[in-house]
């Protein structure tokens, strides 16, 4: 019996596949687990209005109620999300220091 070259180059891109599916499996399981809340913390975003203390930021292109820290923070300002309450962001002025950055 004789094997033909079109079976080598099909079981060649079959164990190419397994291969690269392996990797992608293999890679997902050793990511760090967190929740889309874990991650926005420490994240900066824009007033989209004034929080006095508050209002609406954009935060990964959506909407959310926000609750300033501190002073009033006009619309347009950029803030940095300190805490995830539910569906609140607790917010605080970008300080100067990191701006600089």
């Amino acid at each position: 019996m004789e094997i033909t070259p079109l079976i080598i180059i099909a079981i060649v891109c079959v164990a190419a596949f397994i291969v690269f599916v392996i990797y992608a499996i293999v890679k997902a399981q050793r990511r760090k687990l967190a929740t889309g809340t874990e991650e926005m913390i420490g994240k900066e975003v824009v007033a989209q209005t004034a929080l006095n203390p508050k209002g609406t930021v954009l935060a990964e292109g959506e909407l959310w109620t926000a609750i300033a820290k501190g002073d009033r923070i006009e619309p347009g300002e950029e803030v940095i999300i300190t805490k995830v309450e539910g569906l609140k962001l607790w917010v605080t002025k970008k300080s100067k220091e990191k701006e600089g950055e």
